[in-house]
């Protein structure tokens, strides 16, 4: 028969090398942590400065020399590029009539009431196309095709159902945002690998109960996406209503003031509603949806900093 050895040296080799494949394990471990971990602390305000904020303030402002310099240098005429200083008097005296922000708000309002009508409505829709067969064959290739008609399309029927009220805007706004939110989260249901359903069937998620705790989280990334498109879509949507559908009893929102300077020619009022269209979408984007987006982002491990 073979003899075991039991001595103390013995054992306390056992020991030493039971000891050694732990800290190993440990080792491995601790080095897949530091792989998989995450920098969440916050970067300072001043790399924050220049690398976020310094770049687009040095864009605009090669875009408003370069304007000066077109002006300066007569390549045009007045009539067809104002100067900067005649937009900026167009600014001062709205600001000073007190309509500047009253006329920004209606457009905002507008468009952020209908952006939050859209995304109730086109979110269920999202999930009833991609979760059931029929209903994707049926209405799937119908929700495309809205995507691409251009918004502006909807005003005239728009404004022959409802005439010229807040109705008919909303409906522009519907019409053009619902199918880009409703496409956004189809996609990003068609992304989620299927282990992931498997797996919240397993552990009872079903239902609406799978819906919220395993479908909607795996498809934030598409369906935020939709959102931002959304977003976008219902902003061009309402600037195309308030073009064309100008009436007093709507108010003076930024497309009525841009369809005004255009019916006054007014150059520089053209210039400078044009100039608030672009600053509103690119402010909500910034203060909405950029947060958003490196929330999703961090939690997932794809951001680095903060």
């Amino acid at each position: 028969m073979a003899s075991t050895d039991t001595t103390p040296e013995a054992g306390t080799r056992a020991d030493a090398k039971a000891r050694a494949k732990t800290d190993d394990l440990a080792g491995l471990e601790a080095g897949l942590d530091a792989l998989d971990a995450v920098q969440t602390h916050r970067t300072p305000v001043r790399e924050v400065l220049v690398k976020k904020v310094l770049p687009p303030v040095i864009a605009v402002g090669l875009v408003l020399l370069v304007w000066q310099i077109l002006v300066a240098a007569k390549v045009t005429d007045e009539t067809k590029l104002p100067s900067l200083s005649a937009v900026w008097d167009s600014l001062s005296a709205m600001w000073l009539k007190g309509t500047l922000l009253e006329v920004i708000w209606t457009s905002v309002s507008r468009g952020l009431l209908g952006f939050l009508l859209a995304l109730a409505i086109g979110t269920p829709l999202g999930l009833l196309v991609a979760r059931v067969k029929f209903v994707r064959a049926a209405i799937g290739p119908i929700l495309q095709g809205l995507q691409s008609l251009p918004s502006v399309a909807w005003v005239p029927p728009a404004v022959l159902w409802f005439g010229l009220n807040d109705a008919m805007m909303y409906t522009v706004i519907l019409l053009g945002a619902v199918p880009s939110i409703a496409n956004g989260l189809v996609s990003g249901i068609d992304q989620i690998p299927p282990l992931f359903l498997r797996a919240g069937r397993t552990l009872g998620a079903t239902g609406l109960s799978g819906a919220r705790h395993v479908i909607m989280p795996a498809a934030l990334p598409g369906y935020l996406a939709g959102l931002k498109q959304g977003w976008a879509f219902s902003w061009r949507s309402l600037m195309a209503a308030e073009i064309i559908a100008s009436s007093p009893d709507l108010g003076l929102g930024l497309g009525q003031l841009l369809e005004n300077g255009r019916n006054n020619i007014d150059l520089p009022g053209v210039f400078l509603a044009i100039i608030l269209i672009l600053v509103v979408g690119i402010a909500i984007d910034l203060l909405i949806f950029s947060p958003v987006e490196r929330w999703v982002l961090r939690t997932r491990g794809l951001l680095v900093k903060s």
